[in-house]
């Protein structure tokens, strides 16, 4: 009975947080939507707008063996780049770095959780504030939102040290704007996506929230304060990048 409780029945739009929640709503739910704002969902919507596949991967595995098998270009770590090797995770140094057609794009929290959702052969969307709007609006045109066929979001977060999850800002705003853009589904809005989506009306500038919690401060301080920039964009970009067959390609 408490996994039953624990999926949020009754509702068409559900809210968690991290890997074990997106397994959880991925045995229930008819989609599912990642929402890793800084920074893998920003950088797959930037490859994916640009007119690349991407092939979610998990952080610290053999993602450049993965490459070759796949026939595709393998991103190293932010700190990794060079003229030869420009792809990474960094969704600024991506929006300038040349096309190529697939990019493996790993990351310890958004694209672990998209790889293993993939196993599901359920539908898997990439939602950022960018592209939280049109995500919003796809869903809805599809038909997904009710009870029947109930959409599940999924905001990454991040991890500390022990590699327990850390809730953030910027994931918890990323997923309030989608379930904004969710609030009139036929199935309503689980209590645990409402109170999700409570913070964003508590939030009168999301930009400057993102900019200044933990994750943007750290990238910041980091030297990738244009990242953190290009994530902040809110509503900036209509493409909807769905995971089909372990690739993410536009809607």
């Amino acid at each position: 009975m408490a996994a039953a409780v624990h999926a949020q029945p009754g509702s068409g739009a559900r809210f968690e947080w991290g890997l074990a929640g997106a397994a959880e709503l991925g045995r229930v739910c008819a989609v599912l939507v990642v929402v890793d704002v800084l920074s893998f969902t920003t950088t797959v919507e930037v490859a994916v707008a640009r007119g690349m596949r991407v092939h979610p991967f998990p952080w610290g595995e053999q993602a450049a063996e993965y490459a070759v098998r796949v026939g595709a270009v393998a991103a190293v770590g932010r700190q990794q780049t060079t003229p030869e090797q420009p792809w990474s995770l960094s969704p600024a140094a991506l929006s300038t770095a040349p096309v190529v057609a697939d990019l493996v794009l790993p990351s310890p929290n958004g694209s672990a959780i998209s790889a293993a959702a993939s196993a599901t052969g359920l539908p898997v969307v990439a939602a950022c504030l960018r592209n939280a709007r049109a995500v919003g609006r796809w869903l809805r045109r599809q038909g997904y939102g009710s009870t029947d066929a109930p959409i599940g979001v999924v905001a990454a977060g991040e991890r500390w040290p022990d590699g327990s999850l850390r809730p953030s800002v910027e994931d918890q705003l990323g997923a309030a704007c989608v379930l904004d853009a969710l609030s009139g589904v036929p199935g309503g809005l689980s209590v645990e996506a409402a109170v999700a989506l409570a913070a964003l009306a508590s939030t009168p500038d999301v930009p400057a929230a993102v900019r200044g919690g933990v994750s943007g401060r750290e990238l910041a301080e980091r030297g990738f304060a244009r990242d953190v920039e290009l994530a902040v964009r809110v509503g900036v970009s209509d493409v909807v990048p769905v995971l089909f067959s372990g690739v993410f390609a536009a809607a």
